[in-house]
């Protein structure tokens, strides 16, 4: 006899708790750049950006942030996502900051991948982490 069991609910809850991370990050990033807050407007001048682009900037992160935030669209987030990310550790990079500054956004891409695994069962059917 085979009795069918209830999936494990634990690899989704982990992936939220770790999908809500990188969008609470991005969220706070966004807000800040599309609200001018003075830091932000600073950090962009030291990394050679113009004014002008940070509230472009501001609202591409929060489209990609939502992306990723809406079960329905979470996977072309996520590809959006570390798109995203990718450009800000080429940036750091470029203007020479620290390595914390340049894996911050590495961290993130890595949270929002995993959490997004973990949280669809649909992502760990096509890519199994298994031998």
């Amino acid at each position: 006899m085979t009795q069918s069991q209830a999936p494990n609910p634990w690899p989704r809850r982990v992936g939220i708790g770790l999908t809500v991370l990188p969008i609470l990050m991005l969220l706070m990033s966004a807000s800040m750049k599309l609200s001018g807050n003075p830091e932000a407007v600073n950090g962009f001048k030291q990394m050679g950006y113009p004014d002008s682009a940070l509230l472009k900037i501001g609202i591409v992160e929060l489209i990609v942030t939502i992306l990723y935030a809406v079960p329905a669209t979470s996977v072309l987030g996520a590809i959006l996502v570390t798109g995203y990310l990718g450009g800000a550790v080429d940036v750091h990079v470029r203007v020479g900051d620290t390595m914390g500054n340049i894996l911050t956004p590495v961290i993130l891409g890595v949270l929002a991948w995993a959490g997004l695994y973990l949280r669809d069962p649909r992502l760990r059917a096509l890519l199994p982490l298994k031998r």
